[in-house]
């Protein structure tokens, strides 16, 4: 599935704040999603970051001016006005803020904001004290009546020094949240249960049994559900990423808490996506202190796990399953056994290597369906395969 935002024309605001030189970084994510991006910058704006740094990633001139022209003589702000798929202004100042709110149109960004019927996304960025008062509360209410949308800030040590709410979200956050806004709502009202990462079994307090998972793919699909309107449920184990947006987070450590947890949602779940690499097998027991370096030679005894996804599959009813499996060799033949014995409706399989799988941010995987047949997808991003499988899984639960 290609990103929801290629080919899309968004315009980035940039007005007057320290935090201008993260839309830097904004621009750079934009441009990688293949959106075609267009930047209008305020005055105080040039006095932070210089114009020619977003002309260069973009490709494209800036806009910094009310009057300026194109070759055609039209008046370049109203031309992108009526051009934009979304608008993003970040950051957002408590002065522009303001002139939004009330329209107030004085210069190229707030007169081009009045133009556009596309969604807007607004950042707010400034002082604790300045965020807090009740004059931008009341500005930031109105802009949300008003249809627009606000990413409220972080907390956080500030430049002037101050520690509280006013910082500009992380690049990485905004773009998460156009993509949710921009994103088509076909899982809306659709409980979601998606569990990720590693588990870890103890062998003595400091020392314990795992494997390299990073999680990324499993809080991929968490984000991409979530975008689409899931109700997202993911259990996870050990990891050291963010939680995604508007999605409940449970975090275990060992196989006993994954199926714990599991099986606590499994009932209240209407598709359930196993990404996570849960441990096969678990040390007999677990020594109350540190092994001492004593011997040459060190036994441990290892006794199964329990199949988590087996007994889901037992009792999955009318829900949707999805495994995964992560091989090293004979792909196929592994992949559909386990589909069948788990009573599966998908399973991603993938063979592990430096590109796919285990802790990389892109994914080669075959898909194996219920019903015999099977597709290869080239190398892609773990973001696009998650998509990619929801489409997929949306197709099965059309034929249920």
């Amino acid at each position: 599935m290609k990103s929801v935002v290629k080919n899309k024309n968004i315009v980035l605001g940039v007005s007057g704040g320290i935090a201008a030189y993260k839309s830097v970084e904004l621009l750079r994510l934009l441009i990688k999603e293949e959106a075609n991006v267009r930047v209008i910058m305020t005055n105080n704006a040039l006095e932070f970051v210089g114009r020619l740094t977003f002309e260069a990633l973009s490709r494209q001139p800036v806009c910094t001016g009310l009057f300026e022209k194109v070759d055609d003589a039209s008046i370049r702000h109203i031309d992108w006005a009526n051009e934009a798929d979304a608008v993003i202004i970040a950051p957002a100042t408590a002065n522009i803020i303001g002139k939004i709110a009330w329209g107030i149109a004085d210069d190229a960004l707030s007169t081009f904001i009045l133009a556009v019927t596309c969604p807007v996304i607004i950042c707010p960025s400034m002082n604790t004290n300045m965020y807090e008062t009740k004059s931008v509360r009341r500005n930031l209410d109105r802009l949300k009546s008003d249809g627009h949308f606000v990413i409220e800030p972080e907390s956080g040590e500030l430049a002037c020094g101050i520690t509280g709410p006013g910082r500009l979200p992380e690049p990485e956050d905004i773009l998460d949240r156009l993509l949710s806004y921009l994103s088509p709502k076909d899982m809306k009202g659709k409980r979601i249960l998606v569990t990720a990462g590693p588990t870890r079994e103890s062998i003595d307090p400091v020392r314990f049994i795992s494997n390299p998972s990073s999680g990324k793919m499993g809080f991929a699909v968490a984000r991409a559900a979530e975008q689409r309107g899931g109700n997202v449920i993911l259990i996870t184990g050990p990891t050291e990423l963010p939680d995604p947006h508007n999605v409940m987070v449970v975090r275990v450590g060992t196989a006993r808490e994954m199926a714990f947890a599991v099986f606590e949602q499994v009932e209240n779940s209407e598709i359930i996506i196993k990404t996570a690499a849960v441990s096969d097998y678990s040390p007999k027991e677990q020594a109350g202190q540190k092994i001492k370096k004593e011997k040459d030679e060190l036994v441990l005894v290892l006794e199964k796990t329990r199949d988590i996804l087996k007994e889901v599959g037992m009792r999955k009813e009318d829900r949707i399953l999805v495994g995964f499996a992560a091989e090293t060799e004979n792909l196929e033949q592994y992949a559909g056994k386990k589909l069948v014995e788990k009573n599966l409706d998908i399973i991603v399989g993938n063979l592990v290597d430096r590109s796919s799988g285990f802790g990389t941010d892109t994914n080669k995987v075959t898909m194996f369906y219920k019903d015999g047949t099977k597709e290869v997808f080239p190398e892609m991003q773990k973001d696009d395969v998650a998509h990619t499988l929801l489409d997929r899984i949306l197709s099965v639960d059309g034929a249920l």
